[in-house]
């Protein structure tokens, strides 16, 4: 028996893979989501949503996930909680497989999204959401008159915590080398905050506090001696990874894994589209993912009918 072919599979359901669904679901094309064995992308981490816009009042990140999921169902997206384990974009009808089943597509969105690098401490697991953040612009406002430390020292280490000094009372930038890897005028930036000091030669090995974030205890590098920073909040800035290990040799990526779009999220690949922050590296919100969710979706919608593959 040949395999039933959709219209549209999406790959991922944080927000911009549900968003996608939303709007392909309204454009009246069968629409497929492989949802992830954990779905709902980093919003499922992430306590209160104050800055997506509809919400007076904030938004849990799982409460916000199940909502733009139930609308999506409510215009005919079909839901798949599994991993997609490989694809074939050679021709369509692609193909993508999960752990137990294949599903064929005219067209396919891939919003994996990426992942944050975490330290890999059990006590950054337990306070995750609770102090421990990976996005200064998403959590910032919650440490107003606090302190904080950031662990890195690149670029978006250094603009992270130059954004957080529009609300801390004072942040800490931990590195484990003598000099930043950030640019020059960020580096310059950061030197002249008053807000802002620096622990050279210093990792973080473990996060202080029970039930919220109190401190970190670092460790020199260089000469063993640790020493305790009491702070209310603790970011994690040392990179991001693109979830696209699947898609390597089917589309074109950069060389940091992010899948390389033009003419808004068209792929290399006719036909394949890239949604949020799969391709994203720089702003990674909700709302800009969400945004790509929509703009992929009308891609596909226009894809389709240019190619008569449409399916309903």
């Amino acid at each position: 028996m040949d395999p039933l072919v959709y219209g549209v599979i999406v790959i991922g359901s944080g927000p911009a893979g549900l968003t996608a669904a939303v709007y392909s679901g309204r454009a009246l094309l069968k629409t497929l989501v492989v949802a992830g064995a954990v779905p709902g992308g980093q919003l499922m981490l992430t306590t209160e949503v104050e800055n997506f816009p509809g919400f007076e009042q904030p938004i849990l990140g799982p409460q916000l996930i199940e909502r733009m999921r139930k609308q999506a169902e409510r215009f005919g997206a079909e839901f798949i909680q599994d991993d997609a384990r490989e694809v074939d974009f050679k021709s369509p009808p692609f193909k993508v497989k999960t752990s137990s089943e294949a599903y064929e597509a005219n067209a396919v969105i891939i919003a994996t999204g990426a992942s944050a690098k975490w330290i890999g401490l059990q006590s950054e697991t337990r306070l995750r959401g609770r102090g421990v953040s990976s996005c200064a612009t998403c959590d910032g406002f919650f440490f107003r008159g606090k302190d904080t430390v950031t662990v890195g020292g690149g670029d978006v280490a250094l603009e992270d915590t130059i954004f957080l000094t529009s609300f801390v009372n004072h942040a800490t930038i931990v590195h484990r080398r003598d000099k930043l890897r950030a640019s020059e005028i960020l580096q310059e930036r950061a030197f002249e905050n008053p807000k802002i000091s620096f622990v050279w030669d210093s990792i973080v090995e473990d996060i202080l506090g029970g039930q919220k974030v109190e401190g970190v205890r670092v460790r020199n590098v260089k000469t063993g001696k640790q020493e305790v920073i009491k702070c209310d909040g603790v970011f994690v800035a040392i990179g991001h990874q693109p979830n696209t290990a699947i898609f390597q040799g089917q589309i074109e990526l950069d060389e940091k894994g992010y899948v390389i779009t033009r003419h808004a999220t068209a792929t290399s690949v006719g036909g394949v589209f890239a949604a949020g922050d799969v391709r994203d590296f720089h702003y990674r919100q909700a709302v800009t993912a969400a945004g790509d969710g929509c703009r992929a979706a009308l891609d596909v919608r226009d894809y389709l009918e240019t190619k008569g593959l449409r399916v309903t």
